[in-house]
């Protein structure tokens, strides 16, 4: 979120958790990204905020009743008040259950693969309008073709990167197989650990493909512990996902901290995954 607008978005949080008998006199940043995520306190409630034009808490919101009614490992709307999206001084509030977090340990492989395979079980059993993942590997593609949005990316990493998502994107869809609905990004960092378990976050993600794209975002390990994984597939969803991210790096609205030195690590790491792969992208 822009810097100019978070002061704004605490007091929307704040002040609606107010109206509804929630007592929120302090508010802790969580995460700041396209929303700004806030611990919102005495009353120990997560509030996501986003400006009203670029927000999807609707489709969030709603999917993550069903899983979490359903017994997917998400984590829960706060109970106190009424399940809905809340619109205040140009933004969209939606509240959430708080979860301690259990750092005792780190997250075994097995237990994050468990957790994900019990999300997609969840997800089959849902019919819910999504994109396609390649709708996101599209946006990507214009993301680098357009100088004006990419305007630091040099012409060979933009070609690199083009013909990276362009090669793959038609690759992966020609493998054909089964494509059912995806969290989209279930990295770490959308992965909660709690006394109830691993619970995954960041729902407005959610797109259709196979699971190796999703197994793409999640440590390497995570798919030793996955069953049925088609490891050619996710070789390159793993590449696919890492020039994804790669583009969204350079995109000069990118608040990412370090986000350029990280898309120029990524870059690298780009070139020499396709180098030991084999795999050839200017075909």
């Amino acid at each position: 979120m822009q810097e100019s607008e978070v002061p704004r978005a605490v007091a929307a949080a704040k002040s609606t958790a107010s109206s509804l008998g929630l007592t929120a006199d302090e508010a802790f940043v969580l995460h700041d990204s396209n929303k700004l995520t806030l611990r919102l306190l005495p009353c120990d409630v997560v509030a996501r905020v986003a400006p009203v034009p670029h927000q999807v808490a609707q489709f969030e919101l709603e999917l993550a009743q069903q899983l979490f009614e359903s017994g997917c490992p998400v984590a829960a709307l706060e109970p106190r008040v009424e399940p809905r999206v809340y619109e205040r001084d140009g933004f969209v509030v939606t509240l959430w259950t708080y979860y301690e977090s259990v750092r005792s340990r780190e997250i075994s492989p097995a237990d994050y693969a468990t957790a994900l395979a019990q999300l997609h079980a969840g997800m089959r059993k849902l019919d819910v309008a999504t994109p396609h993942f390649t709708d996101r590997v599209d946006q990507a593609q214009q993301l680098v073709a357009s100088r004006d949005d990419t305007p630091a990316l040099a012409d060979a990493d933009r070609e690199l990167l083009g013909d990276t998502l362009r090669s793959l994107r038609r690759g992966i869809g020609e493998r054909g197989g089964v494509v059912q609905l995806l969290h989209g990004e279930p990295h770490p960092g959308n992965v909660l650990t709690t006394k109830n378990g691993l619970l995954f976050i960041d729902l407005e993600t959610c797109c259709r493909g196979p699971v190796e794209f999703d197994l793409a975002h999640a440590p390497e390990e995570v798919s030793e512990h996955y069953p049925g994984v088609n490891q050619d597939l996710l070789r390159e969803c793993r590449i696919l996902v890492l020039a994804m991210i790669t583009a969204w790096r350079w995109d000069r609205g990118d608040q990412l901290p370090n986000g350029r030195q990280l898309g120029t690590e990524w870059l690298s790491q780009i070139r020499a995954a396709l180098e030991r792969n084999g795999l050839d992208t200017q075909g």
